[in-house]
């Protein structure tokens, strides 16, 4: 059988960037992808940020398929028809070497794929891989679909994204629980760049993303987003699956709800549906990494569970996370040592970089507000009447109005229940 120094399993941006850091150190390297080529099985909300991305590939925006740089970033509150929001705007993000773009996963995932080529790293896609191969205890490459399908491998770094089959075979993650996922749905819209830029303020070429809670997603656990690409408009939805399902919310019910609110349909109007697509992300955060390693494995992204929803990060931790498996792989082949201890500095090298530290900083934060949903189901609606009190002129005096709305505050969530809500808050933060 044909022999490799690492084999890639998965063609998205952990998998590339760790198939690209191993090739660059001197290894055999492949990427085997189930899909017709990198990208088409791959969704996310759409926002690639620079700094991970040029760890990569250095200077990446120069030709890289990218659709807008970020330069303003907004947080809505929904409540019926009533909407809350703020955001920061930089036109400084418009320029070199920028914040963060919004792309389209298809176009940079085949481009990613064509830097691994040129790298040195074979792509093997329309190809399934099966299970991991042995001598022993000792993996020793994988086992695919194909006839005489099977490829040897010093190691093998796994890049399923949130369909973690080979890591459970592997003994290094659980099959993954409702608890622990979102279910994503994602249309793109196309929209003519003149619109988009009136609709959102901008320059030709700038780009901006919102972010929704409270009733784009019912109250449940979860957001919702629009981001702005050249010539169309991405906007999903997402939550918990296991909350949708006691709601009784199909994923594409829900989106539909969302377009249908009025600040949203205005953005949306005169747009045509493109593309609808759909996803699993795993939400687990921090507390439901599984193992990162065993001999001649090791796990990168989404399969590792490496997503900080709370800030709407996942390609960036993706990205980091294969590039340093890629070389700590690149390493280990070098200095003779596959064993569990010589992929173990994976890990430690994780844990100091901003990966697994951001993940560790808000490890309690998602379970306190999804043991809480009052948070997002009441607190929306609070922040929405106590604005529409304070900005109606009605005559009555200021006084009165703070008065008001503090009635109005603790008759939906009582003083003891606020303070017990910030108390709470905080001690998931620490």
């Amino acid at each position: 059988m044909e022999k490799f120094d690492v084999i890639v399993v998965g063609g998205g941006p952990a998998g590339l960037s760790a198939a690209i850091s191993a090739a660059q150190a001197g290894m055999k390297t492949a990427v085997i992808e189930r899909g017709d080529y990198p990208g088409t099985k791959n969704v996310m909300g759409g926002v690639l940020y620079t700094e991970a991305t040029n760890e990569v590939v250095p200077d990446f925006w120069k030709e890289a398929p990218l659709e807008r740089p970020v330069i303003e970033q907004r947080y809505a509150f929904l409540s019926k028809d009533e909407i809350l929001s703020a955001g920061y705007r930089d036109p400084a993000w418009g320029q070199p070497p920028y914040n963060a773009h919004t792309v389209l996963r298809v176009k940079f995932d085949r481009w990613l794929a064509d830097q691994a080529v040129k790298a040195g790293v074979m792509i093997i896609t329309e190809t399934l891989v099966e299970d991991l191969l042995y001598h022993g205890d000792d993996v020793v490459g994988v086992r695919t679909g194909r006839a005489e399908g099977d490829l040897g491998a010093q190691v093998v770094i796994l890049a399923e994204g949130a369909n973690n089959f080979l890591a459970c075979k592997a003994g290094l993650a659980k099959p993954l629980r409702p608890e622990n996922m979102a279910v994503v749905v994602k249309e793109i819209i196309e929209l003519p760049p003149e619109k988009i830029e009136d609709r959102f303020c901008l320059d030709p070429h700038e780009g901006a993303t919102i972010e929704l809670f409270g009733d784009s997603t019912d109250g449940m656990m979860g957001t919702s987003f629009i981001y702005t690409n050249k010539n169309s408009l991405s906007i999903g939805v997402g939550a918990m699956v296991h909350s949708m399902s006691e709601k009784g919310w199909s994923p594409n019910d829900l989106l539909e709800n969302l377009k249908a609110k009025p600040y949203v349909k205005r953005l949306l109007q005169g747009g045509e549906t493109k593309e609808y697509l759909a996803h699993l992300i795993p939400e687990g955060g921090y507390n439901a990494i599984p193992k990162l390693y065993r001999q001649g494995v090791m796990v990168v992204g989404d399969t590792a569970m490496f997503v900080n929803g709370l800030n709407r990060e996942g390609s960036n931790l993706a990205m980091i996370s294969g590039k340093i498996a890629g070389k700590v792989a690149a390493e280990a082949i070098q200095s003779g040592d596959l064993s569990a201890h010589g992929m173990s500095v994976y890990e430690s090298r994780l844990r100091d970089s901003f990966v697994i530290k951001d993940l560790y900083k808000f490890r309690k934060l998602m379970p306190f507000i999804e043991s809480n949903p009052h948070l997002l189901g009441q607190y929306p609606e609070i922040l929405n009447q106590a604005a529409r009190m304070y900005f109606t002129a009605d005559g009555t005096p200021k006084a009165q109005v703070f008065s008001n709305i503090m009635d109005m505050m603790f008759k939906k969530r009582t003083k003891t229940g606020l303070v017990k809500d910030m108390f709470n808050a905080w001690r998931a933060l620490k």
